[in-house]
């Protein structure tokens, strides 16, 4: 029986893109569905003096809108299929203009693009946010993931971040590795050597 991962995802985030590919993989190698939600850099960092992501003119709101808008029209797996369309133009070919294309590769309508510059799906976005960031907490950022450990428990997870996507075996044992350690009474951190930048092969 296949066990359900939420992975609530920010898709401007080129790291989290690199996870969200991991996990397509451990989906091979182990009984795991993905069910994908959104989450939002904007809506973290409303209210901070600085600009963490450095979008002063709010780009980062029009891709997530439309992921909302895709999630509420067409659901769940109509929004993995556009966030995997997104993140190949977006992050592996650099076209950040392409959300229209994005849904026509994702056989979705092109009209879905015009949530992008409207708060019609605000509220989603906001209401989807919280729900992931509330299992983890504000300190952290894009994804979280939420699955069940081995006792059948809910345990939820920022990250991992990683700059290149591990495959096979080993994208399994890194899975059930952040498991069994987000399922740690008393986990809270950990973290490794400094970033590389992320890798798209």
């Amino acid at each position: 029986m296949r066990k359900v991962a939420d992975f609530w995802f920010d898709p401007s985030c080129p790291y989290t893109w690199v996870t969200s590919r991991w996990m397509a993989e451990v989906e091979k190698v182990r009984p795991v569905e993905v069910r994908w939600r959104v989450m939002s850099l904007s809506v973290l960092n409303e209210g901070r003096e600085d600009d963490p992501e450095g979008d002063p003119g709010g780009y980062l709101w029009r891709p997530v809108r439309v992921c909302a808008a895709v999630e509420q029209r067409y659901g769940r797996r109509a929004l993995g299929a556009f966030y995997t369309a997104m993140g190949r133009r977006f992050h592996e070919r650099a076209e950040w203009d392409a959300i229209p294309a994005a849904l026509a590769d994702a056989g979705l309508p092109a009209d879905l693009a015009e949530a992008a510059e409207s708060g019609a799906y605000d509220e989603v976005v906001r209401a989807s946010h919280e729900e992931g960031i509330g299992l983890v907490g504000r300190h952290v950022g894009t994804p979280v993931i939420a699955a069940e450990d081995a006792d059948g428990r809910r345990v939820a997870f920022f990250g991992p971040v990683i700059s290149r996507v591990p495959r096979g075996e080993q994208a399994g044992q890194l899975w059930d590795g952040a498991v069994l350690v987000a399922g740690t009474p008393g986990f809270h951190e950990l973290k490794g050597p400094p970033h590389e930048e992320p890798r798209f092969d």
